[in-house]
């Protein structure tokens, strides 16, 4: 059978890798998920539920509805201050940083990561025979202009940016951000940031890379802040000129996201959500203090993840031992050059999470 190179190139996630291992694992205390234990609010469901039953259930515009891309420019100026372009609707922010990636990139540019970082941008990356060059950012994971100059070296196409970030948690705010931003632009670098952990913000509002460089590319989504990872619904906001590319690409892609879903979102955004933001809240403070004695790792300021220096140096080997404690982790190389660290998931129920911690306790 003939493959294309292109997909040679590319692992197989080490995320869904966990999954698998969930599914055949009996009542495992599962940390691994990178999706909120909450389920989608009831009036949302129902908003939803209503749009299929009154037809909505043909192809929309490639770009979304109308009520949805007003409500997602509504709270982007009504809480960042940011004021794009243009806004559209993708298949789930992935889906929009894929299209990024299609529209910015040419093969053999070069795009700064920093590391750690989500899985799905080295791999596209390579899917599109741009160049990937991953930023370190050890021990502390703060991304700041002085790493990222130093790694510019003969130029970039493209910075991406993930605040807050998986699987760290930091969060970029102020003055970094418009420095980040001045950099990028004396350097000629188109700037992607994936803001689709902005709900989770603990400990001070979130700020957009959009409201500070009106040439970012902001891309973000709900099925975190909602419990909707499966409706596959997200958002870009940027630059007229990319977006309208992004659209074109989307015409031949995705064609749009999904009719009915798109108006229960619109629902969505007339939630009051904060109980939900305390909770998780909570069960950041939770692992933080259990874990604190026995092991060494940056509180997060925002997601859901906690990305720990993994007992005997190894995170790949710690994972595995840890299976045999009936725990599922994510080994730190899954998003990382290195292989330090372990990444867990506090998007669980608080009682699976004290279990983590008693067993992570115990092996440390």
């Amino acid at each position: 059978m003939r493959i294309a190179d292109r997909v040679k190139q590319v692992d197989v996630s080490g995320i869904r890798e966990a999954f698998e291992l969930a599914r055949k694992m009996k009542d495992p205390v599962n940390l691994s998920i990178g999706q909120p234990d909450f389920d989608v609010p009831s009036e949302v469901k129902e908003a939803a539920i209503r749009a299929i039953r009154d037809g909505h259930n043909r192809y929309t515009l490639t770009q979304g509805i109308d009520e949805l891309k007003a409500e997602i420019r509504r709270r982007l100026e009504g809480e960042k201050g940011y004021s794009p372009e243009e806004v559209m609707v993708t298949s789930g922010a992935a889906g929009g940083i894929a299209l990024a990636f299609l529209v910015l990139l040419n093969p053999g540019d070069r795009v700064l990561i920093p590391d750690p970082y989500f899985v799905i941008y080295k791999h596209l990356c390579r899917l599109v025979h741009a160049e990937p060059v991953c930023v370190d950012t050890y021990p502390d994971f703060l991304v700041t202009p002085r790493r990222l100059e130093r790694a510019m070296g003969k130029g970039a196409a493209l910075v991406v940016l993930n605040t807050p970030n998986n699987p760290t948690g930091r969060i970029l705010r102020g003055d970094t951000l418009r420095e980040i931003a001045d950099m990028a632009a004396g350097a000629g670098a188109q700037i992607l940031s994936d803001e689709v952990y902005d709900f989770f913000a603990y400990d001070s509002p979130h700020e957009s890379m959009g409201a500070v460089s009106g040439d970012a590319l902001v891309v973000g989504g709900f099925s975190k802040s909602f419990g909707m990872p499966g409706w596959r619904v997200g958002y870009a906001a940027g630059p007229g000129q990319v977006l309208a590319e992004m659209a074109k690409i989307q015409q031949y892609s995705f064609i749009c996201a999904p009719a009915p879903l798109q108006h229960g979102v619109v629902r969505a955004y007339r939630l009051q959500m904060s109980a939900t933001l305390d909770a998780y809240r909570r069960k950041r403070d939770l692992v933080c203090k259990g874990l604190a004695e026995r092991y060494r790792f940056v509180c997060p300021e925002g997601a859901f993840y906690l990305f720990p220096e993994a007992p005997g140096g190894s995170g790949t080997e710690f994972a595995r031992a840890a299976v045999e404690k009936n725990l599922i982790i994510v080994p730190g190389s899954v998003f990382s050059e290195r292989d330090t660290h372990f990444r867990l998931s506090f998007a669980a129920p608080d009682e699976t999470l004290r279990r983590g911690v008693e067993i992570l306790n115990e092996m440390a």
